[in-house]
């Protein structure tokens, strides 16, 4: 059977604090009997992703489940799983730049720093994992959709499968259209997905992820991504909740980790 192993206060030292992983792993593995190499999806709002009795208390992406499911079912082959906990700052944590509009001072960079030089290296040496940007994705949702975009755009030598559902690419006046110029030239898979209609203000101006997310799509198009590299779904009924990244996790994961 698949497992989640929580390690709680797993020092930041970019950032000055500690954070929680919660660390999926699939049925088989078992490194006293078998020495195969695994690829490894990062994931943040880590205490969001897993269907656990530690996991928020409404809503999550059960994205155990649905790995579970899609293993079983033969459409994708096992992958660790390392969810990296928010906390209360997350609007600040998940920023790579101010944004202005809302008063929020960018805390990206430490965050990122912290993925690279900590968490990522401290993986790849406990666990059994397949190496590369092929084998190594990273996804979120709204601002954890744009610091995994960011991760991808800084670290494609590192990060080659980018997941963003109802990514915040409208940040700081969209200014990842801004630093994303030209196509990386690495192994690249990059899901996209949003409401047709999601709009939300959470920080004192209106968000129009339907809008925003095909915008980048077609940015990211005219930087010259194929269509095997790059995939959007507009959900007609998407709003901007872990219900709606739930249901269309399975698609994400199906494109993302093939």
């Amino acid at each position: 059977m698949s497992s989640i192993q929580i390690i709680r206060d797993f020092a930041s030292p970019q950032e000055g604090f500690s954070r929680t992983l919660r660390i999926y792993t699939p049925d088989g593995y078992d490194p006293a009997a078998s020495d195969r190499r695994y690829p490894v999806l990062y994931l943040h709002d880590g205490q969001n992703v897993f269907a656990h009795p530690e996991s928020a208390l409404y809503d999550t992406w059960c994205a155990n489940h649905a790995l579970d499911s899609l293993v079983r079912e033969g459409q994708l082959e096992p992958w660790i799983v390392v969810a990296v906990d928010s906390r209360d700052n997350r609007l600040s944590e998940y920023s790579p730049w101010d944004e202005p509009r809302s008063h929020v001072l960018a805390r990206g960079e430490p965050y990122v720093r912290f993925f690279v030089d900590t968490l990522k290296p401290f993986i790849d040496s406990h666990w059994l994992t397949r190496q590369g940007p092929a084998w190594t994705g990273v996804m979120g949702s709204s601002m954890g959709g744009l610091i995994s975009l960011y991760l991808g755009w800084r670290y494609p030598e590192l990060f080659g499968r980018i997941g963003g559902l109802s990514p915040s690419v409208m940040w700081s006046y969209g200014r990842l259209f801004h630093e994303w110029t030209s196509h990386t030239h690495r192994w690249t898979r990059i899901y996209l997905d949003a409401g047709v209609h999601e709009n939300i203000d959470p920080v004192g101006y209106w968000m129009f992820y339907g809008q925003a997310t095909r915008d980048f799509y077609f940015h990211l198009k005219n930087l010259g991504y194929g269509d095997h590299e790059l995939h959007l779904v507009l959900d007609p009924e998407g709003g901007h909740n872990e219900r709606d990244w739930q249901r269309r996790l399975p698609e994400a994961l199906r494109w993302l980790l093939r």
